[in-house]
């Protein structure tokens, strides 16, 4: 059992506001810290109780949050793709509006192999969604509102993957789910590796590294049954194109990569010419949700916004 003051220090880093660190104090009794929070459960050693960080940083929870928000998305997403349905209404509570899921629905897999592919990755999702909510305590945010219905076709149009006007269905095929899986899975990749540097616990850091892995096990897995995919559509070629959108979106820089290399062969692993995978900060990867190179707080996947504090992205042009 960890003593008051160790247990105090972790709420203190870890938490997002003050409110909610008096909250958990309160429950907790600072007289008699016993039990340090649901994350217990899960090898943690505090929920998310609450002080803001000093002046100019970023909370632990406030990370953590993002990275929440993040795991709605892609737990919805897979979750309707197999089932029909989403996450269950007790575990999209919390801090902020909760809001609703627009679109989705179960996907017709051609092949065993993408259907068992999408529902391991569906667990592992809903998996994420559950353990950041335990290590998050009462801080833990609730799940905004989610497009996965507009913001595909705006997405597959900025790509140049469908024409104005045209609709693109992410749940409408086999190579449809794909794709759309594709656009995310590399997100996320990119979004724990930046966000890494930024959490101070360093139990949370080994917790967002193994978040981070299995994330990069998912876009390995979806990068490889891309390239295996030969016919029409081009899935290979296509992702190329979802690749340089991305990057029209998150800055200058030329960071994303498609499962092509410039000469045309497998590039499953996109990563700088030292072997390392690249980062995004919070803010470029709000770039690529909310599908805008400006400075913005709400658009694409999340029509209202994110809940929690880092919630702009950033302009990037």
């Amino acid at each position: 059992m960890f003593g008051k003051r160790y247990a105090s220090s972790m709420i203190d880093r870890s938490a997002e506001n003050a409110h909610d660190r008096r909250r958990f104090l309160r429950a907790a009794g600072l007289t008699g810290l016993g039990a340090v929070g649901a994350g217990a459960a899960f090898g943690l050693t505090a929920s998310a109780g609450a002080t803001e960080a000093p002046e100019g940083e970023i909370s632990d929870a406030a990370v953590l949050n993002f990275a929440l928000n993040l795991e709605y998305l892609e737990a919805e997403f897979y979750l309707h793709a197999v089932t029909g349905k989403g996450l269950a209404d007790a575990m999209t509570t919390g801090v902020g509006v909760r809001g609703g899921v627009t679109g989705g629905r179960a996907v017709k897999f051609q092949t065993k192999a993408v259907r068992q592919f999408a529902q391991e990755i569906a667990g592992d999702e809903k998996a994420h969604v559950l353990f950041l909510r335990s290590a998050l305590g009462s801080a833990a945010v609730s799940r905004p509102a989610i497009d996965l219905q507009a913001s595909f076709t705006a997405a597959a149009q900025a790509a140049g993957l469908v024409k104005a006007g045209r609709a693109f269905d992410a749940f409408a095929s086999e190579e449809n789910f794909l794709l759309a899986a594709y656009l995310f899975e590399d997100v996320g990749v990119t979004a724990y590796k930046g966000a890494a540097p930024l959490i101070t616990n360093k139990t949370y850091v080994e917790a967002a590294a193994g978040i981070l892995a299995v994330e990069a096990y998912h876009a390995a897995n979806i990068r490889t049954a891309l390239f295996l995919r030969d016919g029409y559509p081009d899935l290979k070629q296509a992702s190329v194109k979802i690749s340089d959108a991305r990057d029209s979106l998150d800055g200058a820089t030329d960071l994303d990569q498609g499962v092509l290399d410039h000469y045309g062969n497998a590039n499953i692993v996109p990563a700088d010419p030292n072997g390392i995978a690249f980062s995004r900060s919070p803010g470029q990867v709000l770039n690529i949700v909310y599908l805008t190179d400006k400075a913005a707080t709400s658009g694409g996947f999340f029509p209202k916004g994110v809940n929690g504090v880092v919630n702009a992205s950033a302009d990037s042009v």
